[in-house]
């Protein structure tokens, strides 16, 4: 029952574009399209533009695989060496040496000094620019809460620890 009126729904759609004089339009929708089709089908300068395409896409992909190959074998053959205009010219890639690996020192950045301690690691943090000092918390800290805050801290010392900051 149900196709029969899917059925029925399809039949009525003709007589409505007649009606409606949709027709007309429909049937030059329909020979446009099928003039654009033969006429890239046939046409040779178009086949010619469809054939420049496929070469442009073809070395794009081949280029970029012998690149990248080039990439990863004089990376690792290289050693402490980064490859030019790679991650490591832009400051975010680390080098290989002796010690491990360390990271590039980002471009206009200041030696630090091993005699001198790092900025903010002394026992007075570092403040903004217009912000207000830090005082004593408004309210108490409970037993759990102040556990946490120092479990918290430790956490983050050890992190700092680990990458030399602190």
């Amino acid at each position: 029952m149900l196709a029969g009126l899917r059925g029925v729904a399809w039949s009525l759609l003709p007589l409505a574009a007649y009606l409606t004089g949709a027709l007309p339009t429909l049937w030059r929708i329909g020979t446009a399209i099928v003039g654009f089709v033969t006429g890239v089908a046939l046409n040779p300068m178009v086949w010619a533009g469809v054939a420049l395409a496929g070469l442009s896409a073809v070395l794009f992909v081949v280029t970029g695989a012998v690149r990248g190959r080039r990439l990863r074998t004089s990376g690792a053959g290289r050693g402490a060496e980064a490859p030019a205009g790679g991650a490591g010219a832009a400051g975010g890639g680390a080098v290989r040496g002796s010690s491990g690996t360390r990271p590039l020192p980002r471009p206009g950045a200041v030696p630090a000094d091993p005699a001198r301690p790092a900025a903010g690691s002394g026992t007075q943090p570092m403040a903004r620019p217009g912000a207000k000092p830090a005082g004593k918390p408004a309210g108490k800290q409970t037993g759990k809460q102040a556990a946490s805050s120092d479990d918290d801290f430790s956490e983050i010392e050890d992190i700092l620890k680990r990458r030399g900051i602190g």
